[in-house]
């Protein structure tokens, strides 16, 4: 039997170095530890299929690639391609490649796709800040505690094994929230096309209004100022992997105040107290990043075109278009460089102020500039990183923690350097007096990334920009 056994390990390991030429029949293809995942969902994201015949150099690609997408639905921490030979396999004959070459008696595999699910239900507490970014919070608002928003987050990924989402987010404190949407994106047997559907209701008492010199400038009040209702619906169209389209259909109804529409009449333009209008909006994007989370080979583009305003009783009118490009290459076995690009454009030039928007949202920002707002009808912004590897485990917990969906600790740790510019085009700089629009930008500096369980990742930066000013920022948050 050990005769036996050192043999057929031997043969193996011919097998894994054997010539790249050979071909192999994939015999069988099997899933382990999708225990609420259906299998249908998994295969969607394969190239590799039960009877494909391939070399074997081109298997090894194929089964990263697969590997990789698999990972990126976000729906397993983990996830392994295991092959595995099969003996005596009398039935493998004639089989033809997908070039239409005869391959005579194929070497049989079965291929065992291993998946480690994560925790699919999760319920917190929300305690969060008002303002755009901690920065803004820490250094411009005097760590003000009552700016704060408290309430409940509830999502069931996965709800029905289909890759489902069901969200509801209930937000108190500083700005109300209701944010409920279900979304499902794979319909139909050829599993191509996706749904979702929601509504947003907000509720402000305290409301930036206008920016003046590229600050936020807030009107507190005690009784509600705004209330914005938004309900969409988005559909999705994957024909293959990597390439996604989607139309999406929105209604937005928002109500203010007469003292905003005083204060500044520009904030719906013409003195308005309140804005109706229907959007529709296509995007297209391809991504053949290695992981979504926090990427380090591939790349990806996309291209949005909206149109605010479809019907002649809307109370806007307005094209938007951005589009996006990024590019991730690995310099070494651990340095990596990434640039990324993003631009957009709008008319007409006149646009009321909850519309038009520059640098400082979300991450349309160049670092260094986290505490300004910089508003504009168009503006263009690249991104560039230089990553160090210092630390990159999986720590397996299972003797601490028995849950399975928790005890597998991933850990990665990334010094960087970066430098970002961006330039904002403002065709009515002087309703916002601002001081940074028309002008090129510039930022620069040292960081350190943390990425870690459920697509946590946390950015501590030092960043200094054109103005001089140099400080440390933070973020943390949840990416996807």
């Amino acid at each position: 039997m050990l005769l036996i056994a050192l043999f057929h390990s031997f043969w193996l390991s011919l097998f894994s170095n054997s010539d790249t030429t050979q071909h192999v029949l994939v015999r069988q293809v099997t899933f382990t530890g999708n225990f609420r995942t259906r299998d249908h969902i998994i295969r969607r994201e394969m190239d590799v299929h039960t009877g494909d015949v391939i070399t074997v150099q081109k298997l090894d690609s194929l089964l990263e690639y697969d590997r990789r997408k698999i990972l990126n639905t976000n729906l397993f921490l983990t996830v392994e391609l295991k092959k595995k030979r099969i003996d005596n396999d009398t039935t493998a004959l004639n089989f033809y490649t997908a070039d239409g070459k005869l391959i005579a008696s194929p070497q049989a595999i079965e291929l065992e796709v291993f998946v480690k699910e994560q925790w699919y239900l999760l319920a917190f507490p929300v305690f969060e800040l008002a303002d755009r970014n901690f920065n803004e919070w820490w250094y411009e608002r005097g760590r003000d505690l009552s700016r704060t928003i408290y309430g409940a987050y509830i999502l069931q990924q996965n709800l029905t094994g289909n890759n489902d989402r069901l969200r509801l987010r209930a937000e108190f404190g500083f700005i109300p929230r209701l944010d409920l949407y279900y979304s499902r994106p794979y319909l139909g047997k050829k599993q191509k096309l996706g749904m979702t559907i929601g509504m947003i209701r907000l509720t402000n008492r305290t409301l930036a209004y206008r920016t003046r010199a590229d600050k936020l400038v807030f009107f507190p009040n005690e009784n509600r100022i705004r209330e914005r209702l938004n309900p969409y619906m988005t559909f999705t169209y994957r024909p293959k992997f990597y390439g996604f389209h989607s139309i999406t259909a929105q209604f937005s109804h928002t109500t203010l105040s007469d003292t905003i529409a005083k204060l500044n009449p520009n904030y719906f333009l013409n003195g308005r107290h309140q804005q109706n209008y229907v959007q529709l909006s296509y995007s297209h994007s391809f991504d053949r990043r290695d992981r979504g989370q926090y990427p380090l080979r591939g790349y990806y583009y996309g291209l949005t075109i909206s149109r605010l305003g479809v019907f002649s009783s809307d109370d806007i009118h307005q094209w938007e278009a951005t589009a996006s490009y990024g590019q991730y290459l690995p310099l070494g076995k651990k340095l990596f460089f990434s640039f990324s690009t993003k631009a957009k454009t709008s008319t007409p030039a006149l646009q009321p102020f909850l519309q038009t928007r520059g640098l400082g949202y979300l991450t349309d920002l160049v670092r260094g500039y986290e505490l300004y707002v910089i508003d504009g009808q168009h503006f263009g912004l690249v991104k560039t990183n230089l990553r160090y590897q210092l630390l990159s485990r999986t720590f397996n917990l299972s003797k601490l923690i028995k849950v399975r969906q928790f005890n597998t600790f991933p850990l990665a740790i990334y010094p960087t350097i970066y430098a970002d510019f961006g330039y904002v085009r403002n065709q009515y700089i002087d309703l916002n007096n601002s001081k940074l629009a028309n002008r090129p930008l510039m930022g620069m500096g040292l960081g350190l990334d943390i990425v870690t369980w459920y697509n946590f990742v946390g950015h501590l930066n030092y960043s200094v920009n054109h103005l001089g000013e140099a400080r440390f920022y933070f973020s943390f948050g949840r990416e996807f």
